[in-house]
């Protein structure tokens, strides 16, 4: 009788005879590694602000109008603490990281959390294409910098009163006096710094000595459809055009794929 390999037996043997690995990696994966962005964890974390403007969770809680910048600050100081600087480095990166040790390989995610970082994969090999809540910029993008924030966020986070901050506090553009933001991607003013270039060299890089010239393993984890022309559909075009691609997509709701052609894929809810 012959050994019928089940969909993870096979993900592991395609990681295991890849020459590198690809991973790519969405909001999916920081939920199934455990930064909640909702229940009760956030609901202690943000109680007072849940009960003053009704929050229901960290995502749709970023969209809120705030009137004054004491208070836009006083809740991002805390988003940002809670999903970027509080949490360590959680064991299911450190499995990615473990599975593709002694592995050439490269990280693209549209993950702002720090994560993979955090687990001890190497900076330079991960792309963060949407931004880190670690850092900060000008909001109007009037020049290309990004300023590490963590000291002024953990001060924030201790300093404030009444859904608010002290307006000493307020961060202001070094440059032209203006207001700071977040450096996450959500219009036209998101900053692409020396360093933000760098790692998009280094990843169309690494595709040009990857792909057509061994066997490549893409994983990708937790990518679903808010923005899947950075992931999710050139994940697929690779996987389709290249024979000596294995596409291994680990995602509970969209395990299917929708591109013809291609020869090597393997579809799982978990790892």
């Amino acid at each position: 009788m012959s050994f019928i390999k089940s969909p993870l037996q096979k993900a592991e043997s395609a990681i295991a005879q890849a020459d590198a690995v690809l991973i790519g990696a969405g909001a999916g994966l920081s939920t199934a590694a455990g930064i909640n962005y909702g229940g009760p964890d956030f609901e202690k974390a943000f109680a007072d602000m849940i009960a003053r403007y009704g929050f229901t969770d960290l995502y749709t809680s970023s969209f809120y109008p705030f009137r004054s910048e004491e208070e836009k600050w006083a809740y991002w100081s805390r988003h940002i603490d809670y999903a970027r600087f509080a949490p360590e480095g959680k064991p299911l990166y450190k499995h990615l990281l473990e599975m593709i040790q002694g592995k050439d390989y490269f990280v693209i995610t549209t993950n702002v959390d720090g994560q993979f970082v955090k687990a001890g994969f190497d900076p330079d090999k991960v792309f963060e294409v949407q931004g880190d809540y670690g850092l900060m910029q000008c909001a109007t993008a009037c020049h290309p910098k990004r300023y590490n924030n963590e000291s002024l966020v953990k001060q924030m986070v201790a300093e404030q009163k009444d859904c608010r901050i002290p307006s000493s506090l307020v961060p202001r553009c070094p440059v032209c006096g203006g207001p700071m933001e977040i450096n996450v991607r959500k219009d036209r003013y998101f900053v692409e710094d020396d360093r933000w270039h760098q790692q998009a060299e280094r990843y169309y890089a690494f595709l040009e000595k990857s792909l057509g010239k061994g066997k490549l393993a893409l994983i990708e984890y937790g990518v679903g459809f808010n923005t899947p022309t950075i992931i999710r559909f050139p994940f697929e075009r690779m996987a389709a055009k290249y024979s000596d691609v294995t596409l291994i997509r680990i995602n509970k709701d969209y395990r299917d794929c929708q591109t013809p052609g291609i020869k090597h894929f393997i579809g799982l809810k978990t790892i």
